[in-house]
C-alpha cells in the first residue's frame, strides 16, 4: 500500500516490510487490539467495518498486513509513538537539553519543543526496566492521575504522553526551582511562616486528590517542586492509588522508609489519613531539619515510627506543635484529617493567618522566590545530573532486533498515550 505523503526508496519499503513480516509471524493480534487500531486510525474505516468485525485467520493476516503497511508508510521517518496508537507527538520532536532528573526507570529531561520553542520536563522510561520489576500498574496509575489533575495550580501538569516500541514518555510541566529537599538541605530548616505556606499550598493539593479517591502515598520533600514565583508543585504520581472511596483501605506496602505511617509499616489497611501522616512529617522536617522519627538505623527508626512520640522542641509556636501532634497520631482513626479531610486541616489554628481563597488563587506571595534567569537557568537542580551527557538514545529506539522480549514491551502498555484536543495545543 503506497504512501504518496512519504518518500521510500523500493529497496527500504522491502526492507522495511521483510522486518514487519517476520514480526508478525511471531505475534497475534486479537480483535480487541484491532479495534484500537481502528479507532486511532481514521482512514481505516472507508473499509467495510463489519467485515473487519468477522475475523477469520486469513483475515487476521491480512488486517495485520494492512495495519504494518500502514505503519511504515506513515512512520518511515522516525520511530512509530506506538505499534498500537497515534498521538500528535513523537521523540524527535524535541531538543533534549539536560537532564535533570534520575530515577528506579529512566531519566527526567529538560527538553525544548521544535516548533513551538516551549519548555518542558519529559520523563523518559525504559519498557523492559518496568516490566522487570512488573511496575506496569504503577505507570499506568500515574498516567492516569495525572490526566485528573492538571486543574490544580499545586499539581505538575501532563502535556502529553507517548511511546515507541521500548520506551515511555511523560512531557510535563517544567517547574525550575529546584525540589524543597534542595532548599531545605541548603537552609536547613524554615521560619514557621513559609513554612506554612508550604504546607497549605501541599495540604491543597493533597485534598484535591482525595476529591477524586486518590491517595497520593509518597509525600516527601524529593517530590515537592518549587516553580520560578516560588509556589509548591506537587510531582510524581507513580505510587498514587485510584478509586478508594471515603471509608475504603487499602494495603499495599509502598512509600520512602522515613515517612510511612505505622499502619503501613504494620501492613495493616490504611486510608487516606496515611498523606496527612506524611504532611506531619514533611512539616516537622521543615520546621526542626530532621524528619520526625529519623535514625540511620533503619530498624532503629521503623521501631520509633510504631512507639516513640516526636520531639517537640520549642522553637515552634504551641499551635504549630499542636498540629504536628494531631497530624503524627499513631491510630490513624484519632488523626487529624481522619473524619473530615481536608476541611479538618482548614480550620486548625495554625493555617488560621491562610486565606485558602488566596492560596488556590496564587494571590498569596510566596516568602521565598528562586533565583531564575529562565527556563535553561538549572542553578536548583543537582549538578550531579545536569553535567551528565544526554544520549542520543532518548529520541531513538535502542531496540534493534525484534526479539520475544521487545515485542512483550512494545505491547504492555495499551492506551498510554495522551494528546489534548486538537484545539488545544501546548501551553
Amino acid at each position: 500500500m503506497a504512501d504518496t505523503r512519504c518518500e521510500l526508496s523500493y529497496c527500504r519499503m522491502r526492507g522495511i516490510m521483510s522486518l514487519l513480516t517476520a514480526f508478525i509471524k511471531d505475534r497475534k493480534m486479537g480483535l480487541n487490539d484491532f479495534m484500537q487500531k481502528l479507532v486511532s486510525c481514521p482512514h481505516m474505516c472507508q473499509h467495510d467495518v463489519r467485515g473487519f468485525l468477522t475475523i477469520d485467520e486469513k483475515r487476521n493476516e491480512d488486517i495485520m498486513n494492512l495495519d504494518d503497511e500502514l505503519d511504515s508508510a506513515m512512520h518511515s521517518n522516525g520511530p512509530r509513538s506506538s505499534l498500537a496508537e497515534e498521538t500528535q507527538m513523537k521523540p524527535c520532536d524535541f531538543h533534549y537539553l539536560k537532564i535533570i532528573g534520575k530515577g528506579s526507570f529512566g531519566k527526567v529531561l529538560l527538553a525544548k519543543h521544535k516548533e513551538t520553542s516551549e519548555y518542558y520536563a519529559i520523563k523518559v522510561l525504559q519498557k523492559k526496566v518496568i516490566l522487570k520489576k512488573k511496575e506496569q500498574k504503577h505507570i499506568m496509575a500515574e498516567r492516569s492521575v495525572l490526566l485528573k489533575t492538571v486543574k490544580h495550580p499545586f499539581l505538575v501538569g501532563l502535556q502529553y504522553s507517548f511511546q515507541t516500541t521500548d520506551k515511555l514518555y511523560f512531557v510535563l510541566d517544567f517547574v525550575n526551582g529546584g525540589e524543597l529537599f534542595y532548599h531545605l538541605q541548603r537552609e536547613r530548616i524554615f521560619l514557621e511562616p513559609r513554612a506554612r505556606f508550604y504546607a497549605a499550598e501541599i495540604a491543597s493539593a493533597l485534598g484535591y486528590l482525595h476529591s477524586l479517591h486518590i491517595i497520593y502515598r509518597d509525600l516527601k520533600p524529593e517530590n515537592i517542586l518549587l516553580d520560578s514565583q516560588g509556589h509548591i508543585v506537587l510531582t510524581d504520581f507513580g505510587l498514587c492509588k485510584e478509586g478508594l472511596e471515603p471509608n475504603g483501605t487499602t494495603s499495599t506496602f509502598c512509600g520512602t522508609p522515613e515517612y510511612l505511617a505505622p499502619e503501613v509499616l504494620q501492613k495493616q489497611a490504611y486510608d487516606h489519613t496515611v498523606d496527612w501522616w506524611c504532611l506531619g512529617c514533611v512539616l516537622y522536617e521543615m520546621l526542626y531539619g530532621l524528619p520526625p522519627f529519623y535514625s540511620r538505623n533503619t530498624a532503629e527508626m521503623y521501631s520509633n515510627i510504631l512507639n516513640k512520640a516526636p520531639v517537640m522542641k520549642p522553637n515552634v509556636s504551641n499551635a504549630g506543635r499542636e498540629l504536628l501532634e494531631a497530624l503524627l497520631q499513631k491510630n490513624r482513626t484519632h488523626r487529624l484529617g481522619a473524619k473530615q479531610d481536608f476541611e479538618e486541616l482548614k480550620i486548625h489554628s495554625f493555617f488560621s493567618p491562610i486565606n485558602w481563597g488566596d492560596l488556590i488563587a496564587k494571590k498569596i506571595k510566596p516568602q521565598f522566590v528562586p533565583a531564575v534567569t529562565g527556563p535553561m537557568d538549572l542553578r536548583h537542580f543537582d549538578p550531579e545530573f545536569t553535567h551528565l551527557p544526554v544520549t542520543s538514545s532518548v529520541c531513538n529506539s535502542d531496540s534493534l532486533m525484534v526479539t520475544s522480549s521487545v515485542r512483550e514491551a512494545a505491547h504492555a502498555f495499551p492506551g498510554f498515550s495522551y494528546g489534548p484536543p486538537k484545539d488545544h495545543g501546548f501551553h
